[in-house]
């Protein structure tokens, strides 16, 4: 019988080749399943993840995700994909979260979950968001802050003083920015549907293909707010 589930490692990785003919549902069934009997082999690992084989919505990757984490300690940092300029650039604001976490010698800062209308996320150091971040929530970090998800609240990166932090979101259309000092207020209070976090359960049917992720940083006395390519990064330290 034909393996339809082969998992391969990379360099702080894992590709999963996934067979294209199976249904989504029995597939999925099945990664939970190979991630449930390899569990004591990654205990609590931070790693990104890559799916090959078969063409995969932002609904179907986010439900393998949580299928993966579900039923073991991984933690998925990010999703490798075709973009390989978009994913260098967004895995150098992962690294350059661990460097700082390294250098403030801190622990516990990945929060997985969503973060609803009157919730409050805040910590000492960066943090890693792996949910959205609703409207009327916020995230205030004296580091940096990368949301794996959406970016509908508020967040306050910066809060130590020291300069070249940014604010990271796989879609952002925050209420209230502000990094360090400076603030960013959206102009136009945009309504988004509720369904979508890049983690989404199992009712999200829009598609966020057209979705990119985007930075917030300081440039010039003020917040900017673009998408993440290699040209918005130019001069900054990450």
């Amino acid at each position: 019988m034909k393996n339809t589930v082969v998992v391969k490692s990379f360099p702080n990785g894992l590709a999963l080749y996934l067979d294209e003919k199976i249904e989504f549902e029995k597939l999925l069934k099945q990664v939970a399943e190979k991630f449930r009997e390899s569990d004591p082999f990654f205990r609590d690992a931070a790693m990104a993840v890559s799916f090959e084989g078969r063409k995969l919505s932002f609904e179907e990757e986010s439900r393998l995700v949580w299928a993966i984490m579900d039923n073991s300690r991984l933690n998925i940092t990010c999703i490798v994909g075709k973009d390989e300029e978009n994913e260098k650039i967004y895995g150098r604001a992962l690294e350059d979260y661990y460097r700082k976490q390294e250098e403030a010698q801190t622990t516990g800062q990945f929060y997985r979950g969503t973060l609803r209308d009157g919730q409050m996320l805040e910590t000492e150091s960066s943090i890693i968001v792996l949910g959205d971040v609703c409207q009327g929530s916020s995230v205030i970090a004296a580091g940096d802050i990368v949301i794996l998800g959406s970016l509908q609240g508020s967040a306050y990166a910066g809060g130590n003083g020291r300069p070249g932090h940014y604010i990271a979101a796989l879609e952002m259309t925050p209420q209230k920015l502000k990094i360090g000092d400076f603030k960013y207020i959206a102009e136009e209070k945009r309504k988004r549907p509720l369904w979508g976090s890049a983690f989404a359960g199992k009712g999200g049917k829009n598609s966020r293909s057209n979705t990119q992720p985007q930075m917030a940083y300081v440039e010039n006395g003020r917040i900017i707010l673009k998408p993440i390519t290699k040209e918005s990064l130019t001069g900054m330290s990450l």
